[in-house]
């Protein structure tokens, strides 16, 4: 479980980034939305360590982050960052994924099984020698995941995994966050992406000029007025309100509705 608890955080000039924030999360898939300046990234910087409290306590599986390492923590919780491309450094896909592993003592047939099976989980098996480099946007970000998921963490945040990427490739991610969430991983989406929390959100924390003002159901998120903070509804579900029809999550389900109608 992470809990925080009466977290403010203050950079140095004395920018108020969160205040008075509190919430745990564990095994679910928990999207933490709000507009740019928020908080988001600052919130999820706590998770491993990359930032300590200036007031306020953030526990991770027990461990208080203020006496925890960055390395300690990075083992239990996965950060997979915006831009993907600046966390590779190796020559080809393989050493890539093996890097994070091998620090932490893997070797030899244990580090090559592994690699192997970080790229199964993302479907880049067959991809190992390689370059980081030239692979395309959707790739690179589920390369990405996979040198995380590597070192076996039990949480992974995920911030903006599917901006910037085309529809194909956004499908990819998705259904590699779908793998993870069945491999038991608590995971956190960091995103602006609306359709990505209808689609795959069990839970939405929102934070607003470093405030948590939300957290609760995907479909209470939903009925909010999200204007109010920045956002818009995903256009599904806007089609799907004008046609009076209750909340859907996907396409599948909005059809489904049509057609129960057409049927009565």
């Amino acid at each position: 479980m992470i809990e925080v608890k009466n977290l403010w955080h203050i950079y140095e000039g004395k920018r108020i980034a969160l205040k008075n924030v509190s919430l745990s999360f564990g095994n679910e898939i928990v999207a933490l939305v709000g507009p740019n300046g928020s908080g988001k990234t600052t919130l999820a910087k706590h998770f491993n360590g990359l930032l300590k409290p200036t007031k306020g306590e953030v526990f991770i599986d027990g461990i208080n982050t203020k006496n925890a390492s960055v390395a300690e923590l990075s083992r239990i919780v996965g950060y997979v960052f915006q831009n993907p491309e600046n966390m590779f450094f190796e020559e080809n896909v393989f050493k890539e994924v093996a890097f994070g592993p091998k620090n932490l003592g893997l070797s030899g047939e244990a580090l090559e099984e592994r690699v192997k099976w970080a790229l199964r989980i993302v479907n880049l098996s067959g991809y190992e020698d390689r370059s980081p480099y030239s692979l395309s946007g959707g790739e690179k970000q589920r390369l990405a995941i996979a040198c995380i998921l590597a070192m076996k963490p039990k949480y992974v945040i995920l911030d903006e995994p599917t901006t910037g990427l085309d529809e194909k490739s956004s499908k990819s991610v998705k259904e590699v966050i779908k793998k993870l969430r069945k491999e038991g991983h608590g995971i956190m989406l960091i995103t602006h992406d609306m359709e990505l929390v209808l689609e795959l959100a069990e839970r939405v924390v929102l934070l607003y000029d470093g405030i948590k003002v939300f957290d609760g159901s995907v479909d209470e998120f939903f009925q909010l007025d999200l204007r109010n903070y920045e956002m818009e509804i995903p256009e599904l579900l806007r089609i799907s309100k004008s046609l009076g029809i209750s909340f859907v999550r996907n396409v599948d389900e909005f059809v489904n509705f049509l057609l129960e109608r057409v049927g009565t």
